[in-house]
């Protein structure tokens, strides 16, 4: 048996699901046990789930959570687990009454050390300042002769601070407790990160991630040890359960590696991240199947893919809604590929409904097509209102930028957007990552090879296509990528080379449509900026970036 052995605890909790919460860590705590572990570590905020925003200003919410960590200690000791260490995050109180993002160490029976993380984020997503009051203590344990520093996320992402008191305190391991969503593109740099501070206490360091979805934000997990040196000993898979289990060697400067989980493309963690985001939303928010309407394009195509790995196949409900524009060719795409997920499809024409609007209306132009997308929005949040599912948007980033989408229409409306943050060119490239992952398994590629090769087209007059009103696809993402991504400003997209014409046409469009993105549902975070949190801009405005 080795003199210490640790069990890192990956887990996907819920916001305000404390009890749920507290039988996540005693399950995990059992199994820890079993397979010989005396210190078990949780991500952050263990106990409430993470972000909990302003429910931590709540006084009976800040109670439920205190007692619910004494519930914990309480069953460990009653279940025969006293002796077993256990570092989980939980919300705390000041004696003035403000919360803190805190980690508590439990043995015993009781908590025997509390920590209150010292660095709080407020930058992007996070808004903890606003919310939290900033620990000063440091924290070490010691479990069976070892000496383990405690830290909680962002504080080992500032130098100085706690992490570099750890040095003085000659911890022989660093235990780091985790709420780190996903961002593509960010693994490497926390590995790269952790590396650095193991150097600088000369001890491993094990990075706890929490995993699963939470509102538009989405946790990967993948939760690693690296030596003292560095070198990354043990890692868990994104986007799963883990229970990984490191032994902290006698001479810590020559450990052997553990278990590596295999490394993932970026196209296959950003696939499972929106996955992700949907199952737990759809599921967390008490539904238990999803409704869409399937154009036969590539966007609900992909959507629909998504959502059959989220909840099953048999759990979509497929809606085809063709107008007298509608090809042929796009109902039979929708219905292929219904049968190939297991979906539940259905055909409701739009034409006497449009119709009925047209006789009291007579609309025409932009007015009379804008009609046709939202009866199509009508007629699944009818179904959805009759039968109990969660309408999906399959709206992607580029279509939000521009606003080239009918608000209130059925690329726009629900509850859920699993592309949101998705840029057009990249649907295309997650479809065939999806069609090619299915095939190296032996089953059925999802999507049909029509949707994925035709041209983009709304269907809401003769011959029409995104390329009529939009730069090709290409060209679009990359300008937007710079103006929206990097705030690059016109002069900036001139100087690398963009067309005026595009450049004016695309700026344009962006800062005309913040409205819309505000009425826009929640959807997934995976790039460095997605609307909505990362990027706050008025509504009303008169700034311009083109002239």
């Amino acid at each position: 048996m080795p003199l210490l052995r640790v069990a890192l605890a990956q887990i996907n909790t819920c916001v305000g699901d404390i009890a749920g919460n507290a039988a996540l860590v005693m399950d995990r705590s059992r199994a820890a046990a079993a397979l010989g572990a005396h210190l078990v570590i949780f991500p952050e905020m263990t106990t409430t789930g993470y972000p909990i925003e302003d429910l931590a200003l709540r006084e009976s919410f800040q109670r439920a959570a205190e007692r619910s960590v004494a519930q914990i200690a309480t069953a460990l000791a009653e279940q025969g687990l006293g002796d077993l260490v256990v570092i989980l995050g939980t919300l705390g109180v000041s004696r003035a009454g403000r919360p803190f993002n805190q980690a508590v160490v439990i043995r015993g029976g009781e908590v025997v050390a509390r920590y209150n993380k010292h660095h709080l984020p407020n930058y992007g997503v996070f808004d903890e300042r606003r919310i939290f009051d900033s620990g000063e203590d440091g924290c070490v344990i010691e479990v069976r002769g070892t000496r383990v520093g405690v830290v909680i996320c962002e504080d080992i992402w500032q130098d100085g601070g706690p992490v570099a008191a750890m040095d003085d305190a000659d911890v022989q391991l660093l235990a780091v407790l985790n709420g780190s969503p996903f961002e593509e593109g960010k693994g490497h740099v926390r590995t790269e990160l952790a590396q650095r501070r193991a150097r600088e206490v000369r001890a491993p360091v094990a990075y706890v991630n929490m995993w699963g979805g939470q509102d538009d934000l989405v946790f990967d997990g993948h939760s690693f040890v690296v030596g003292a040196d560095g070198r990354l000993l043990a890692s868990a898979p994104g986007f799963a359960d883990a229970l990984m289990i490191w032994d902290v060697p006698d001479d810590v400067d020559t450990p052997a590696p553990s278990d590596i989980a295999d490394p993932a493309s970026d196209d296959e963690q950003v696939y499972w991240a929106c996955v992700t985001g949907l199952r737990d939303y759809v599921l967390k928010n008490g539904f238990s199947s999803v409704v869409l309407g399937l154009s036969g394009g590539i966007d609900s195509a992909l959507t629909a893919a998504m959502a059959a790995d989220a909840v099953g196949g048999a759990n979509v409900v497929g809606v085809s809604m063709p107008s007298p524009y509608s090809s042929d060719h796009s109902r039979d795409d929708a219905a292929d590929l219904a049968k190939r997920i297991g979906a539940d499809y259905r055909v409701e024409p739009i034409d006497r409904i449009v119709a009925a609007y047209q006789d009291q209306l007579a609309l025409d132009g932009v007015a009379e097509e804008n009609l046709q997308a939202r009866v199509r929005g009508v007629i699944l949040m009818g179904v959805s209102n009759r039968e109990g599912h969660l309408v999906i948007a399959p709206g992607n980033k580029s279509e939000l930028a521009t606003g080239y989408a009918t608000i209130y229409d059925a690329g726009s409306i629900g509850g859920f957007a699993p592309l949101k943050d998705v840029d057009k060119s990249r649907v295309w490239q997650l479809a065939r990552w999806r069609n090619a992952y299915a095939e190296s398994r032996g089953e059925v590629a999802p999507i049909p090879v029509r949707s994925i090769d035709k041209p983009p087209s709304a269907e809401l007059r003769p011959g029409q296509t995104d390329q009529d009103s939009l730069p090709p696809y290409e060209l679009l993402d990359e300008v937007l990528d710079a103006y929206v991504e990097h705030a690059e400003g016109r002069e900036e997209l001139l100087a690398r080379g963009f067309d005026a014409g595009v450049v004016d046409t695309v700026l344009r469009l962006v800062d005309r449509a913040e409205w819309k993105r505000r009425q826009y549902p929640l959807g997934p975070k995976v790039t460095a900026l997605a609307f909505g949190r990362d990027r706050r801009l008025p509504v009303t405005s008169r700034w311009r970036e083109n002239p």
